[in-house]
This record gives C-alpha cells, sequence and structure tokens, in this order.
C-alpha cells in the first residue's frame, strides 16, 4: 500500500510539471463568495488576528489561548506532524469561526530530500527537473502538515560576495524567470490538492543589489532597473501563479520594501494583478524602526498595512496596533478587509477548509521515496559543472585512488545553505559512493578536517598522493559560509585548501579538483594545481553518487555557470548582460605593458582594470563535457520582422567527439540602439539537446519579437524598432552574430 501511494504521488509530480499545470490566484470564482461569507461573521479582532504569524516552536500550550481567540493565522518552524494536528485541532474545532492555520516553513531545496542549492539547480537550465524538485519538496513537506514554503528566491544577484546568492538562479533575469515558473509550477501543483504548498516568491524586490554585497544592507537601484532587471523573475512568478509573496529587508532609494506602496500596490497589485497573499520578512516590519523610517511599532503598523502588507511575521506591530489604528482612522477597515480576503483565499485554494490535519503514520512513506532520491541525483548530475579537464576525466578503471578534501566526507555540509530539515544520516558522501564504485581501490585522507583549519605541512596525504594514481581532492566551503547573513569579502578558499592542492599537484601525480560551495568562488589561483576541476554548488542528498557518477564518466557533465566567474573579488561587479558604454574595452595595454617612468596618459581610453584587465575566469553560460558540440549554418527565417511577429532561428548543432552528451543550447539578443543604453547581450532562450557521438540535428528556436520589450526612456515597457543582433552558443562569450531589423 505504501509502495502504491509513492508511486502515485510520484505520477503527480509529473503532472504537476507539465506547461499548462497550474492554478492561477483568482481562477476559482467559488472561493470568493465562500471568502466574503467567512469576513461578514469576523470580528475587528478575529480579522487582524488572521495578520498575525507566529514560530511556534513545538510549543502548543503556549499559544492555545491566542488560538481560541482567534488571535493567529498562520504559524512557522513546525514540522512534526502530530503537534501540527494539536495546533489545528485547536484552531479549528476550539476558535468561533474555525479558521484553519496555513503552516510555513523555509523549504528552499527540499524537505528531507535535499537537492542542489537554488544556485545549483540553475545551473541545470533544466526546467522540467527543476520542477520536479520542487514537487517533490510539496509532497514530502505537506504530508507532514506544511503547506506554505517560504521559496522561491528571486533576487537577481551580481555580486557573490552576498551570501544569498546561494538562494537564488543568479545573475540573469530570463534564467530567474524560467526557473520561478518551475519551480512555482512544482510547489503548487494543481490546487487545490492536499499535497500542494503555496510559494513564496521572495523578496521583493532588488534585495540582491545589497551594497558591497553586505547582507540586509541598502540599495539604490532606479525604476528602470527595477523594471528591467529585478522584477521580471517576480512577474514571471506571479503569472504563473504564486499564491504568495515576501518582502524584502532592504530599503531601496531609502524606502523600506515592507513599506514601499509603490512596489506593493502600484505593480504588484495593480499593474500585475496580483490577488495573493504579501507577507512580511521575519521582523521586517519592526526593522523599519532601525531603518529610521518609522518610530515605534505603532508607526511601522500603520506604514505596512497601508502599503499592502497582508501578514506580519513576528513583529507583533499589527496584533498590538492595528485595531487602535482602524478606530483612529490611520488605517481603513477596508484594507484589514482586502488583507485578510488575500489570506483566507490561499487557505480555501489550498484545500485546508476541508482536510486541515495529516496522517502522521502516511506522512513517513512519502519521505525520502526511491523516486525523489533519483531525482535529487539527477539535479546534482545535472547541476555540476566541468571548468577544466586536461583529460584525466572521465576516470579510468583500474587506477589507484586517492580522496581528500574537508568536503569529501562532509554530510552535513554538503546538503549546503538554509536546509532545515535535511538530515546528514541520510547524505551519501562522495567517499562513500566511490568507494563503492571503485571497491578496494580508494584510499582517503582527509588532509584537511575542514574547510577554514590552516596546515603548514601535509606529510600524510602527500606520501598517500605519491603511491596514488590519480587524487580527487574536495575542497570547496561549509554550509554555514553562505545563505543569509553569510557575506564573505575574500572569495577565494578559506583556510589552507589552496596549499592543500599545490602540494598534491607537487606530488606529479593528476589532481582533479571537485569544488563544493554556495557561491562561485574565485579559483583561478587553484586551476593551475589542477589537471581537471569540476565544480557543484552545494549538491544535497544524493551528492555522492552524482559526483562519483560524472569522474567515472556514467554521466556526462552538461551544467553551466548561472552566474560570471570571477578572477578576483576586486572585478566585483561583473556580469555578462552589462552595458557597452562610451569606451569598450577592446584589448589594451595592461599593467605589464606599461613603461618605467611612463608619461601621464589615459593609456587604452577604455573602461578596465589594469591588473585584470575586462574579462572574467569563465563567462556565463559555460561549461564543458566529456565530448565536444559544434554549431554551424545559423541562419534566420527574415531580415525583418514586425512587433508580432516571431524570430526563428535554425541552425545545426553537431556531436562532434566520441561520447552521448547533453548541450545547454543558448540565444542571446543584441539591441543595438534604444532610447536607453541596453545590454551588449541578453539570454532570450535555452534548451537542452542531447545527441549521441557523431549525430548531427537541426535545431529550431523561436523568439516571439514581444520579448525584445523594455522600459525605455518614457518608462513605458514595448518594443523599440531598429537593428539587433542574435547569437546561438554554447555560452555568452561565444558564437557569431546574425542581424536583424524589427520595424
Amino acid at each position: 500500500m505504501k509502495r502504491t501511494k509513492i508511486v502515485l504521488l510520484s505520477l503527480l509530480a509529473v503532472l504537476a510539471c507539465s506547461p499548462q499545470a497550474g492554478t492561477s490566484v483568482g481562477s476559482c470564482p467559488d472561493v470568493e463568495a465562500r471568502v466574503d461569507e467567512i469576513l461578514s461573521r469576523m470580528t475587528l479582532a478575529e480579522k487582524i488576528g488572521q495578520m498575525n504569524q507566529v514560530s511556534a516552536g513545538g510549543d502548543v500550550a503556549h499559544y492555545a489561548d491566542a488560538l481560541r481567540k482567534g488571535q493567529v493565522g498562520s504559524i512557522l518552524n513546525e514540522v512534526d506532524p502530530d503537534k501540527i494536528n494539536a495546533f489545528q485541532r485547536i484552531a479549528v474545532e476550539e476558535s468561533r469561526l474555525g479558521i484553519p492555520l496555513l503552516v510555513g516553513r523555509d523549504v528552499i531545496h527540499g524537505f528531507h530530500t535535499v537537492f542542489p542549492i537554488p544556485l545549483g539547480l540553475a545551473a541545470t537550465f533544466d526546467t522540467a527537473l527543476v520542477c520536479r524538485g520542487a514537487r517533490v519538496a510539496a509532497l514530502e513537506a505537506s504530508a507532514q502538515g506544511v503547506r506554505w514554503t517560504f521559496s522561491p528566491m528571486l533576487d537577481i544577484a551580481r555580486d557573490p560576495r552576498w551570501g544569498r546568492i546561494a538562494e537564488g538562479s543568479g545573475e540573469d533575469p530570463f534564467l530567474g524567470a524560467r526557473m520561478a515558473e518551475a519551480m512555482v509550477r512544482g510547489y503548487q501543483g494543481s490546487v487545490p490538492d492536499s499535497t500542494s504548498i503555496a510559494a513564496c516568491i521572495k523578496h521583493f524586490v532588488g534585495y540582491g543589489a545589497a551594497e558591497g554585497g553586505r547582507d540586509y544592507n541598502s540599495t539604490f537601484l532606479t525604476e528602470r532597473e527595477l523594471r528591467n532587471v529585478y522584477s521580471p523573475p517576480f512577474e514571471a512568478a506571479v503569472k504563473a501563479g504564486a499564491l504568495t509573496l515576501m518582502t524584502s529587508f532592504n530599503d531601496n532609494d531609502g524606502v523600506p520594501s515592507t513599506g514601499n506602496r509603490f512596489i506593493l500596490k502600484d505593480i504588484l497589485r495593480d499593474e500585475w494583478g496580483f490577488d495573493g497573499l504579501v507577507v512580511t520578512d521575519w521582523n521586517s516590519m519592526g526593522e523599519m524602526i532601525p531603518h529610521g523610517f518609522g518610530t515605534d511599532r505603532k508607526d511601522v503598523a500603520e506604514k505596512a498595512a497601508n502599503a499592502g502588507v497582508d501578514m506580519d511575521m513576528m513583529t507583533f506591530g499589527f496584533l498590538s496596533h492595528l485595531e487602535e489604528l482602524v478606530k483612529s482612522g490611520a488605517v481603513k477597515e477596508k484594507t484589514i478587509d482586502s488583507a485578510v480576503r488575500n489570506i483566507l483565499r490561499v487557505k480555501m485554494l489550498l484545500g485546508l477548509f476541508e482536510q486541515p490535519y495529516v496522517d502522521p503514520a502516511a506522512a513517513k512513506a512519502v519521505q525520502y521515496a526511491p523516486e525523489h532520491l533519483a531525482a535529487a541525483r539527477q539535479s546534482a548530475e545535472e547541476s555540476a559543472i566541468l571548468l577544466k579537464n586536461n583529460g584525466v576525466l572521465p576516470l579510468r578503471e583500474g587506477l589507484r585512488i586517492l580522496v581528500t578534501g574537508p568536503l569529501a566526507d562532509a554530510p552535513h555540509d554538503q546538503l549546503g545553505t538554509w536546509c532545515f530539515d535535511g538530515e546528514k544520516e541520510h547524505t551519501i558522501t562522495p567517499l562513500r559512493a566511490l568507494e563503492a564504485r571503485y571497491p578496494g581501490q580508494i584510499r582517503f585522507e582527509p588532509g584537511l578536517k575542514y574547510s577554514r583549519q590552516r596546515r603548514d605541512r601535509f606529510d600524510e596525504v602527500t606520501a598517500a598522493a605519491r603511491q596514488a594514481d590519480v587524487v580527487l581532492a574536495f575542497v570547496g566551503e561549509e554550509s554555514i559560509l553562505s545563505g543569509e547573513a553569510h557575506s564573505v569579502a575574500d572569495l577565494n578558499l578559506k583556510g589552507s585548501q589552496s596549499e592543500l592542492l599545490a602540494a598534491l599537484k607537487a606530488c606529479g601525480k593528476p589532481v582533479v579538483a571537485v569544488v563544493m560551495a554556495g557561491r562561485p568562488l574565485t579559483v583561478e589561483r587553484d586551476l593551475a594545481h589542477c589537471d581537471a576541476m569540476l565544480y557543484s554548488f552545494h549538491p544535497g542528498t544524493m551528492g555522492g553518487p552524482a559526483l562519483a557518477g560524472l569522474l567515472s564518466g556514467d554521466v556526462n557533465p552538461s551544467g553551466k555557470t548561472p552566474v560570471t566567474f570571477l578572477r578576483t573579488v576586486g572585478q566585483v561587479p561583473l556580469y555578462y548582460n552589462h552595458h557597452m558604454t562610451g569606451r569598450p574595452y577592446n584589448g589594451e595595454t595592461l599593467l605589464d605593458d606599461i613603461d618605467l617612468e611612463a608619461g601621464q596618459t589615459s593609456l587604452g581610453n577604455t573602461s578596465y582594470y589594469l591588473d585584470y584587465g575586462a574579462y572574467p575566469l569563465f563567462p556565463f553560460g559555460y561549461g564543458l563535457s566529456y565530448t565536444s558540440f559544434a554549431y554551424s549554418g545559423a541562419a534566420l527565417d527574415k531580415e525583418t520582422y514586425g512587433t508580432d511577429d516571431t524570430v526563428r532561428v535554425r541552425f545545426t548543432l553537431s556531436n562532434t567527439g566520441s561520447r552521448e552528451g547533453t548541450e545547454v543550447v543558448q540565444l542571446y539578443v543584441r539591441d543595438l540602439v534604444g532610447s536607453v543604453t541596453r545590454p551588449v547581450k541578453e539570454l532570450k532562450a535555452f534548451r537542452r539537446e542531447t545527441l549521441k557521438a557523431g549525430e548531427s540535428r537541426t535545431v529550431e528556436i523561436s523568439l516571439p519579437v514581444s520579448e525584445l520589450a523594455f522600459y525605455g526612456l518614457d518608462m513605458v515597457k514595448k518594443v523599440e524598432p531598429g537593428e539587433f543582433r542574435l547569437w546561438v552558443a554554447g555560452d555568452s562569450a561565444s558564437g557569431e552574430p546574425l542581424s536583424f531589423k524589427v520595424q
């Protein structure tokens, strides 16, 4: 019976990830009548109670009285199904109106079965797989009573010093938007459904541009940049039917998100038509006081409510002051009614009124289902990026293999950041997987016990390296070094990891560096000390088998960089879709080219660094394979298009190597002249193509001209006529341009 249920749930996961799946927030008219009927019977105090979210922490008795009085609309941070049922039972059976609770949790990249961190998922460029992973998370979390996840994080991040870059999809608005849609579909499935959990798109908006990469810091983004770069993933998620949205911690141009009427009402509600639930981040309402945007909790409660916030997470400002604010006229009761409608609507769409309880016994059968582990492994395989390979990979059979490094057998750190419910006992590490794949051939010497450890000598591990045929060094970051509140100023490998790689390379044996991290580190100095480098953003529960499969050649790498990899931290910010400037870099004079006592000149007269030039270590969209691909014969179907037309490009993709492999085909466009300056390239489409060795295939990609629209000088989103360039290639720095016009 348990096995049958698991198979059925997995089938639901596949169906939920089909393009047509999902229910928009306002697509159930009968829900509105039910919401209005409940609202008509509520007192003002009960309405305000629905707007209050508390961190439960398992103490049912502590909140029992508040639940009976209807003073709690949502709880978070409880995952025990018995305790969740106890909370629900009081709310449903002992309160006057019997309104069920909405139970939230940070289910960021898996519940018990942990998938790669979101930045790693973005490296797959595989929206169907990402959707499947979110559905697995929904199945496991909902089975235990969690019906709301504070995910996906949609912040565009162009500064790898910012720890929360790990939680998003990188630097590109188009890739971010497609990942947003996939995760919303996966989490929510076809609501109402008992396996659906409400997605919460966060953090609205611009948080990823925190000044200096320092978390919680201010941003200074223009409205045009907000609309063209930072908002597209959110708008895409709203159109995909996201049920909830979270405000961000940052202030932009002096206005904190939680009190920003322009973004929460003018854009989100009025322009995009969002009628879901808006919740603050943890105490972000209260943090408007130290921001200097409010004097006390009453003041910020007024500003948040009038700006469009529906639910307060852990400030208790609404509960303490809204009734007084309504009576004084500072907040209209119709504002409260609108917020409560949004909250009740989400609860209705999730089916909580019909099915508020879960079966604790059945919940256990869903966790770590074989299908879930298989999806997690495939995600880890597709997310790994081969950055360098001098021919040592894939590994030959019969080798004596030394496994070393602090991440080789680190089951906790392998899970990555924001992983509250992952259990390291279920993690399969690279060491364990390699021992299973190569029985009797593995020797393990850790070299370093953890990533920050410092050592002056590596006698044991270098002695072992001299006796091995190949060295596999697993380096990177502990999970605690990335994520919220974990910004860094130095992006090099921590501790003595670089020294370990250098010592191993000096032994004269091939060295393969496998990097597991929560951000793109500056690994240029380490590339010289390895013959191959495989980059794996923290890969989750099944990271070990995935990496063993990739190293052995059982799986061919296909991951692509979802963010630019820098040569040095001093290049921040450096991203592929930058603007040209009036003096673009053309390979001019660098530091070592300057004569002694040279006269004061402007040298190359272009925009670049004298010591590092203008280019990154690896561009956006980059990744090697064990085979090779060639693009040829690219042609457009026309030379000139109207704004309602579709651009069609055809080309031949060939696998010119000796192995089957998957190429992530990427389509980029440049608008040469606009009413405002435009990026040098913009990703507009991508596709995964799997070809057998020697196979060639004609590929056609369609691009609606409407996708070329942007907010120009008049702040109206539209396609501007003019000349364009188009590239199809394997990364953002390759390919030959095609030309077309829009009239």
